[in-house]
């Protein structure tokens, strides 16, 4: 009985150890041959690509941001430091260059030592290669199997990956596609968000902090848990020496060094053109939908690795960055001294509360006015936008929305006038807190409104000597409308070519009847403007809600003597291969008016900065550029507008409060001469000190010596014209438009 029990129990261990053997072979022939799922054939490997983000680039190559569904960028082998490689080897996969993907000398170690012993600090037994396969392909759910099966997919596809790409290339692989964490993938980019340096410039000890956050990215993290880090990094440090990549010493040495983090996260579009990214963004992904891949599929502006070349000057936007944050800082500074409080204000105030997220999700929650109030009331930790601090603050939400009423913002364009290239863009004060692009957004345009109005008329026959009066009218077919100066003002006469240096409203008004409404609306139009202008005599001082996109792109008609441009966001696309799938096309602008008002314009705008509501260009900001240009304030001084050119660039700037109520109290402060010039003069001038910015604006305006030169007004006054012209204005509208219609005839045959 004993004998027959003795050999029952033989069995059962023999076929437990059957079990034991033929069990996981099963389970691996299973997982070769599909049953839980397919496996990647070796010609599959062979063209295998991840997602890699796509990168915007400035016209000098250098990247501007960056579209993704993961943040990776790709970078070959030999770009790669060998510190980086020796790191991970020594860390990762020790063996790496003496197995063929499965390291099985690893896998003994782990089952005895781990499993068998407990000693979890004798590593894992997964290598680089099967890594790879797990950052490549996701692991799925098979249930209580979903470990061993997915280790078996992982061990498999490690075998092939090694038997169709070379070691060093596995590597790269692997290195490309790590994550390590804050949706951050691939060493060249951990480098840039840790250290803010490219991947050639990388240390020693800096990639033993990148290596080691591999085993855990978040645990590791050297932001949020410096101290791990810091440990974790000291392993890497003595695998390095361990498996002598370093020596003893130099290891003891790296060890004593602090992390020196210099992090820097841009964002999701950076923070060098975040607001021209999402014009690029929105624009790209129109392009490539009509752009077909190998396979038949469109581009994917998310995971297709393209490069995006734009032609925004790097140093432009830079300059730009600069001029815009030092006007700005001190003229919010300045508002908040001047600022006071009053009772549109406060309902202001109660309307902005009203319409906020909080207000509506508290009232849908039931809760009466004074609770309301109360949580509105109640200081919150949060972090506010500020010129001069970025950091955390106890606020009430109630106090929250006062502050950034008085937050003012900004728009800046600058684009080449003979191409339409955009060269820098900057939509508002941060895009991290305001999202709100001022370069597109629509606002009241003021008396940067007026050289279109001028331009019409010159094209009508009106001559820059014409001498018109500066008297206040009524004009009763517009319901006793009575246009005023800026300065309260009626005296005397002023030239065309003075009144728009000097910014007379109701001379401008006045041309705008000889010009025609119409025509004038006709030529806004044909210089580009596509934003509804009414029909009626204020547009001529600029009521008509306009962008900047819109304005200086107007105003590149003038630079480019009469024919329109379209602005270029894009200058080409490449995919993975470098190979061009979308290149900008330059397509003839429309002529909008002739050369000799283009001429006369240019020399009249060119008076508005000589001596005109634009001269503290020369004065106070000591430009001596060939420039001109117009300012533009609106009512109340709502809105500031400056948009000035030299004959390679037209630039504008747009200050205002988001909401138009919030305005400076006085003119003084308010116009655009004093909010958005100086952000046009301190680009001006970071770009005369910059060698690569200098050809765009040291140029003088040539024009074809065919045309009539600009004559001087005020030798015209000396030969008593201005006495013809009093008579003049006694006749009738027949002989007004007799003498244009000379003038056009006579422009005609020259």
């Amino acid at each position: 009985m004993k004998s027959r029990k003795r050999v029952l129990i033989i069995k059962g261990v023999l076929l437990l150890i059957d079990l034991s053997v033929i069990l996981p072979v099963a389970l691996v022939f299973s997982v070769y041959f599909g049953l839980f799922g397919k496996l990647e054939s070796k010609a599959e490997l062979k063209n295998i690509q991840s997602y890699v983000a796509s990168e915007v680039l400035s016209e000098e190559g250098k990247i501007l941001g960056k579209y993704y569904w993961e943040n990776r960028s790709t970078v070959a082998f030999e770009e790669i430091p060998p510190v980086v490689v020796e790191a991970l080897i020594a860390t990762e996969d020790a063996r790496f260059y003496e197995h063929n993907g499965v390291d099985a000398i690893g896998l003994m170690r782990v089952f005895f030592k781990t499993l068998l012993m407990g000693d979890k600090s004798s590593g894992g037994g997964s290598t680089i290669g099967q890594q790879l396969a797990k950052n490549l392909f996701k692991r799925e759910n098979h249930g209580v199997l979903s470990m061993p099966v997915n280790k078996i997919k992982e061990a498999i596809h490690a075998v092939r990956l090694n038997s169709v790409y070379s070691q060093d290339e596995i590597l790269a692989l692997y290195l490309n596609t790590v994550s390590v964490g804050e949706d951050t993938y691939g060493i060249k980019n951990a480098t840039m968000r840790f250290y803010s340096k490219p991947l050639d410039s990388i240390r020693i000890e800096e990639a033993a902090v990148l290596i080691g956050m591999l085993k855990s990215p978040t645990a590791y993290n050297p932001r949020l848990h410096p101290s791990r880090s810091l440990k974790r990094r000291n392993v890497v440090l003595n695998n390095l020496v361990k498996n002598n990549y370093v020596s003893k010493e130099i290891g003891d040495s790296l060890k004593k060094i602090p992390l020196n983090l210099n992090y820097k996260n841009a964002g999701r579009y950076g923070d060098i053109a975040p607001y021209f990214l999402v014009q690029i963004e929105e624009l790209g992904s129109k392009i490539l939908k009509d752009l077909k891949k190998d396979n038949g599929e469109s581009y994917d502006i998310y995971r297709d690795g393209l490069k995006i070349y734009t032609p925004i000057n790097y140093q432009m936007q830079m300059n730009a960055i600069v001029a815009v944050e030092k006007q700005m800082r001190n003229l919010q500074s300045l508002f908040n001294r001047h600022f006071k409080s009053s009772a549109a204000y406060t309902k202001l105030v109660n309307r902005e509360v009203e319409k906020s997220a909080r207000y509506k999700e508290l009232k849908e929650r039931g809760l009466g006015e004074d609770e309301i109030n109360k949580v509105f009331d109640t200081p919150v930790p949060m972090n506010i936008f500020d010129w001069e601090n970025d950091e955390e603050v106890n606020l009430s939400p109630l106090d929250s929305i006062k502050y950034y009423l008085k937050i003012l913002h900004n728009g800046f364009l600058a684009m080449q006038p003979n191409t339409g290239e955009i060269k820098a863009w900057i939509g508002g004060n941060d895009y991290s807190y305001f999202q709100y692009d001022h370069v597109t957004s629509k606002r009241q345009v003021g008396s940067t409104f007026k050289p279109i109005v001028y331009a019409t008329a010159l094209e009508q026959g009106v001559e820059p000597c014409d001498y018109y009066s500066n008297e206040r009218k009524i004009y009763d077919e517009f319901e006793a409308w009575s246009p005023r100066n800026s300065g309260d003002e009626y005296e005397g006469k002023y030239s065309v070519k003075g009144a728009l240096a000097n910014s007379v409203n109701v001379i401008s008004v006045e041309l705008l009847f000889e010009a025609g409404i119409e025509n004038v609306v006709q030529t806004a139009r044909d210089m580009g403007i596509y934003s509804e202008i009414p029909a009626v005599p204020s547009i001529a001082l600029g009521v008509a809600d306009i962008s900047l996109l819109e304005m200086v792109t107007a105003y590149c008609t003038f630079a480019n003597g009469g024919e329109s441009v379209a602005p270029v966001f894009i200058s080409r696309i490449e995919n993975r291969k470098g190979e061009v799938i979308y290149e900008s096309k330059q397509t003839k602008g429309k002529r909008v008016f002739s050369q000799q008002t283009a001429y006369y314009m240019t020399e009249m705008l060119k008076g508005v900065v000589n001596e005109g509501t634009a001269n503290r260009l020369r004065s106070r900001y000591g430009l001596n550029l060939d420039m001109a240009g117009k300012t533009g304030t609106t009512q109340s001084h709502a809105d500031g507008w400056f948009i000035g050119f030299t004959p390679e660039l037209v630039a504008g700037a747009w200050v205002g409060a988001d909401n138009p109520s919030v305005h400076f109290k006085s003119i003084r402060h308010g116009q655009g001469a004093a909010t958005a010039l100086p952000i046009w003069a301190y680009f001006m001038q970071e770009c005369k000190s910059k060698e690569v910015c200098k050809p765009y604006i040291n140029g003088k305006f040539k024009f074809p010596h065919h045309l009539n030169e600009m004559p001087d007004c005020e030798s015209f006054k000396e030969n008593n014209v201005v006495d013809k012209v009093q008579n003049w204005f006694t006749r009738d509208k027949r002989l007004r438009k007799e003498r244009r219609e000379k003038r056009r005839k006579e422009r005609r045959r020259n």
